[in-house]
Parts: structure tokens; C-alpha cells; sequence
């Protein structure tokens, strides 16, 4: 990992002379920042003395990322995510991303506003701001005050699990109760879609055969169970007139399902994550322990699922790619090295998202550079209350801007990520594009390969109930 500096704040930092690239369109634009905000954005900006030019000549300038969907210092299966939020958003700001959302897991029975005095506690090391989602792992006679009071606190965001029943799962009862508080509050509910009962059997079942490498991680989860579980909640949320977001779509049956949603009318979306767009389902064939690496939930699908997932984040039946980021170190894996069901789940991707869906979706001719801008940072702050603060390039926002060299090329290696983690799961892809410049809250952060990140400098964001 780079080493960490620490830099007094300066009056400004001007970016000259780039295109400035967002949802909307593009213009050859300069941006002026100043305490913590874009205060003009026009042609050929005056100089000011105590400002950081920064010239963006031959690249373009995005709105800073925003990942809606990361998991930093998260406890899974006996052990803890291997980055904390200090290096996970390190990771983030070497890759383009200014803002990330993470989760509060309160233990069952645990109070709201405990867990989430909790988490806020472990977030203030972060590099970048953040904003929390509240899961919902139980309900109570007074989980739905809870879930008012987490609004109040900028946390208008609720997820449930149809899958870890034992843990942090709901039934079909209590996901009920969720979705219908939410419409009360005007919330979303977030889904981690998986027909819990059916994988318990599975596994079982694989285990009792002696059936236990990595592979079996991949079987015992069939897109069939993921496809059911979204159909399934989606008519549950359109029934209950609640909105519903879907984490992590993997297979056709879930795209399928969102898109059936959409066009009886209700109020449904998801989200896919480069891994699912860009690896199948062999990875879990490689030597030894190896396929450990790719072991996450949702698991990584055969390659007929990619093309239809790449249609649906063209057409916007998926509106946005976000990472589900919980890395673990293979020390950390070996948990299971006996028993599948023992690997704790997840992988790296923070870092790499925007170069993957540059490198797989702009320059492979999939869709134009608006629609990646609107991928990686508008729709996520639209869909989680933060636009036009965050995901913009506009007077008054946040100023959280990435120069992007699309003319640069690197290749992926854990030796070289920010990831405090040893595995990557995109090792040695080749990759076009990447930030020479990343400013986060009005600061150089990263310069031609230089961080300059200062633990504990980012903000909470309390987030607003509905998406514009």
C-alpha cells in the first residue's frame, strides 16, 4: 500500500482545461472548489493565488464515485473483513470512488441506535464520506419505532435477508412488517435476494455426500434460488406499495423478475457488481484452495448470465453497478479449507470498479461515458438520497471530482492494490483508464499515483428519505 500523507487544507484547487463529463453530457468546462464545495464551473476560470491548479488537458472530469453497496470491518463466519474503513476507503479514493455506503448489522435483539452509535464509532477512520444503511436482522414490538428513528438519523434505507435465517435472515412475516413500515416512512428497502431454506438444504445435503471444495459453494446456491427469492420479494413489495431495491443481481431469473416488476408498475430496482459482468463460474475450479478467492454470495454465475446483465445495465432495468466490497485474506478463508460452508464469503472491488466498467463497458463500445458517469455515481446518489450534493459537477455540490487518464493502462495484481487483502479476484486483467486526479471534499487526494488521504477526514452523510 502507498504510504498515507497528511496536507493542510489550502484556499482551493481549480481543475482546468478538461471534459467535464456527467449523466446529462459533456463541455470543456473548468471547476473551482473551494471549502469543501464546487463554487464555479465555467470557461477559462480567473487564477486565484493559494489555489491547486490541477490541468486536465486530454481528460475527462467525472462526478467522484459513489459505491452504495460496501462492507468495511464487517464480522462473517468467525472472522472480520480484512479492511477496515481507513484502508477500504484508501482503496476507494485511489479508484475513483469519493463516497461509499455501508450497512449497521445490529445483533438480534440489539437496539438500532446502538448498533449504529457502534458503527459510527468504527467509520470515523474513513478517507472519504459515508452514509449508513440499517438492516433490519429482527423484529419486535418496537423495530418499527426503531426503523422512524434510523430515518431521523439519515439512515432512510432498510435491509433484509431472505437468505441466513440462523443470523440476520427474516421470514416472509417479518419482511412483510418491513415493507410496510418503509411505505409508512417513505424508505427503500434493500434485499439480499436467496432462498435461504433451500441453499440450508443444499449445503447440507453436498456437505453429507463429502462433497466439500469450493465448487460446492457455487451449487449449493443455483440461480434458480436467487431468481425465486426476487420474485418472490418483489411481489411482496408491489402488493405492499413499498419500494424495493435489489443488491447484487446475478443470473438472468433476477433480471427477469426486476424487469417483470417494472412493468406491472411497481416501484422496483437493482444493482449487478463487476463480478458478476466479467468472471463465471470456473473460477471456483482453480487449483487447490484457490477458488476460495471467488467465494461470495450471491456466487459468480456460468458465462451465459454476463450478457444478459450487461443488456439490463444498458437499458436500465439494472440502474447502477456498485461492488458488495468485503474482502478476506486467504489466512482468512482456510476457515473452510475442509468445508465449503465455513469459507467466509466475499472479495475485493472497491478499488477497480470504475477502471472494469470503463475498460469493459465505454471502451468496449457498450454504452457512451454519460451512461458510466450515471452507473457509478449519479444513479447511486439519486437512488440513496444524495444527488445533486454527491454524483453532480455542479455549483454548490460537493466537491468530489475524478480527472480520468483514458489513455492510461495498468494491470490488476493484489501486490499492487490498496485492498488490504491478498487475493484479488481480477488479477492480471488488463485495464484502460484510470484517475490521475481524485478531489474529495475540495482536497488533492490522489495525484499521478501519489495519495494523500488523512484518516478520520471523512463526513457522515445523513441521507434524505426518497430519490430524486
Amino acid at each position: 500500500m502507498s504510504p498515507l500523507f497528511s496536507y493542510s487544507w489550502t484556499m482551493g484547487v481549480v481543475v482546468r482545461n478538461g471534459l467535464v463529463v456527467t449523466a446529462q453530457g459533456r463541455s470543456h468546462l473548468d471547476v473551482r472548489c473551494r471549502d469543501g464545495r464546487i463554487v464555479e464551473v465555467g470557461k477559462d476560470l480567473e487564477s486565484l493565488s493559494m489555489e491547486e491548479e490541477v490541468d486536465a488537458t486530454g481528460q475527462f472530469v467525472f462526478p467522484g464515485g459513489v459505491d452504495p453497496h460496501v462492507h468495511m470491518e464487517l464480522p462473517v463466519a468467525g472472522t472480520v473483513s480484512s479492511d477496515d474503513f481507513e484502508t477500504g476507503t484508501t482503496a476507494a479514493i485511489a479508484g475513483g470512488t469519493t463516497t461509499v455506503i455501508d450497512f449497521v448489522h445490529p445483533e438480534r435483539g440489539q437496539g438500532f441506535l446502538e448498533a449504529f452509535e457502534e458503527r459510527r464509532l468504527e467509520a470515523a477512520k474513513s478517507v472519504t464520506d459515508y452514509g449508513l444503511h440499517m438492516a433490519v436482522t429482527w423484529w419486535g414490538d418496537g423495530t418499527g419505532d426503531a426503523m422512524a428513528l434510523a430515518v431521523r438519523e439519515g439512515m432512510p434505507s432498510f435491509k433484509v435477508y431472505l437468505a441466513y435465517k440462523a443470523t440476520v435472515g427474516l421470514d416472509d412475516a417479518d419482511v412483510i412488517r418491513v415493507l410496510a413500515t418503509a411505505r409508512e416512512l417513505g424508505a427503500l428497502v434493500i434485499v439480499h435476494a436467496e432462498h435461504g431454506e433451500m441453499i440450508e438444504h443444499l449445503r447440507e445435503r453436498l456437505a453429507s455426500e463429502g462433497r466439500t471444495a469450493p465448487i460446492e459453494h457455487a451449487l449449493s446456491r443455483p440461480p434458480e434460488l436467487e431468481g425465486e427469492a426476487t420474485h418472490r420479494v418483489a411481489t411482496l413489495a408491489g402488493t405492499a406499495g413499498a419500494s424495493l431495491y435489489v443488491v447484487h443481481v446475478t443470473c438472468r431469473q433476477s433480471v427477469e423478475a426486476i424487469l417483470a416488476a417494472q412493468r406491472a408498475g411497481w416501484d422496483v430496482h437493482g444493482e449487478t457488481c463487476p463480478q458478476y459482468l466479467l468472471l463465471d463460474q470456473t473460477v471456483y475450479e482453480a487449483d487447490g484452495f484457490e477458488g476460495a478467492a471467488y467465494v461470495i454470495a450471491p456466487p459468480i454465475r456460468p458465462s451465459e448470465h454476463q450478457e444478459v446483465l450487461w443488456q439490463a445495465i444498458t437499458d436500465g432495468t439494472l440502474e447502477l453497478v456498485a461492488t458488495d466490497h468485503c474482502p478476506f485474506n486467504m489466512s482468512q478463508k482456510a476457515l473452510g479449507i475442509d468445508d465449503f460452508r465455513l469459507i467466509p464469503g466475499g472479495a475485493a472491488g472497491v478499488e477497480h470498479r470504475l477502471s472494469l466498467l470503463y475498460t469493459h463497458g465505454v471502451a468496449a463500445g457498450r454504452f457512451e461515458l454519460e451512461r458510466f458517469v450515471d452507473l457509478v455515481s449519479t444513479q447511486p446518489a439519486k437512488r440513496f438520497g444524495l444527488y445533486p450534493r454527491k454524483g453532480s459537477v455542479t455549483v454548490g455540490a460537493d466537491a468530489d471530482l475524478v480527472v480520468w487518464d483514458g489513455e492510461a493502462s495498468a494491470t490488476i495484481s493484489a501486490a499492487t492494490d490498496h485492498h488490504r487483502c491478498d487475493r484479488s479476484i481480477f488479477e492480471g486483467f488488463r485495464v484502460s483508464g484510470r484517475p490521475s486526479v481524485v478531489v474529495a471534499a475540495g482536497q488533492v487526494r490522489l495525484r499521478d499515483g501519489e495519495l494523500r488521504v488523512e484518516r478520520g477526514s471523512g463526513r457522515y452523510l445523513p441521507r434524505a428519505v426518497g430519490a430524486v
